[in-house]
């Protein structure tokens, strides 16, 4: 059995569409759910699906706690989605090239820090883009610089908001995302 961890901060609508996916697979699965935010939807919505979670703060996430209880799951991989703190070198270290991110953008554009959900579907509509869409990389020291592992544009010239943007993106992450995972796993 192949292991995934999720780290969310909010809402968590694409861990739990990661977490239905591989509910009744034999081979996958989401054995964790990790998130800095205690109030996160996310929490709920994982422990509903029979999911472990495991709550923290930024000083247990930069200190020893987080990284053993990432260790005592043995996770073949991590995935940050919608996971909004900068990731740890020391977990980084430790699990190099186990961890994945998910970008609402076309990286290189639009990556870095404070470029996160809406600010990023705001930047893409002032200036006034015809596409965007997402990306899924590899995590490193610095924010959405890692080894890009899949990328899928959309149109976006019929939209006159950011959420409307957000919209189109957050179709693209829920189709896709999953299935890149479970490639990646293979």
């Amino acid at each position: 059995m192949k292991n995934i961890v999720i780290f969310a901060s909010g809402t968590g609508s694409n861990a739990e569409n990661i977490i239905y996916y591989f509910k009744n697979n034999t081979s996958k699965s989401v054995v964790g759910v990790f998130s800095n935010n205690s109030n996160a939807k996310v929490i709920e919505k994982a422990k509903n699906l029979g999911v472990q979670t495991v709550t923290f703060n930024k000083d247990e996430l930069y200190g020893d706690f987080v990284l053993s209880k990432i260790q005592e799951l043995n996770p073949d991989l991590i995935v940050l989605a919608g996971f909004l703190l900068k990731f740890p070198e020391p977990i980084i270290a430790a699990f190099p090239n186990k961890i994945i991110n998910i970008h609402p953008a076309l990286l290189p554009k639009y990556g870095g820090k404070g470029m996160y959900g809406k600010h990023v579907h705001q930047a893409v509509l002032d200036n006034q883009e015809t596409e965007t869409g997402i990306t899924i990389h590899y995590v490193n020291e610095q924010y959405d610089e890692g080894g890009i592992i899949f990328q899928k544009s959309v149109s976006i010239s019929d939209c006159t908001t950011s959420d409307a943007i957000a919209n189109k993106v957050h179709e693209l992450e829920h189709r896709y995302f999953p299935e890149v995972i479970s490639k990646i796993l293979q």
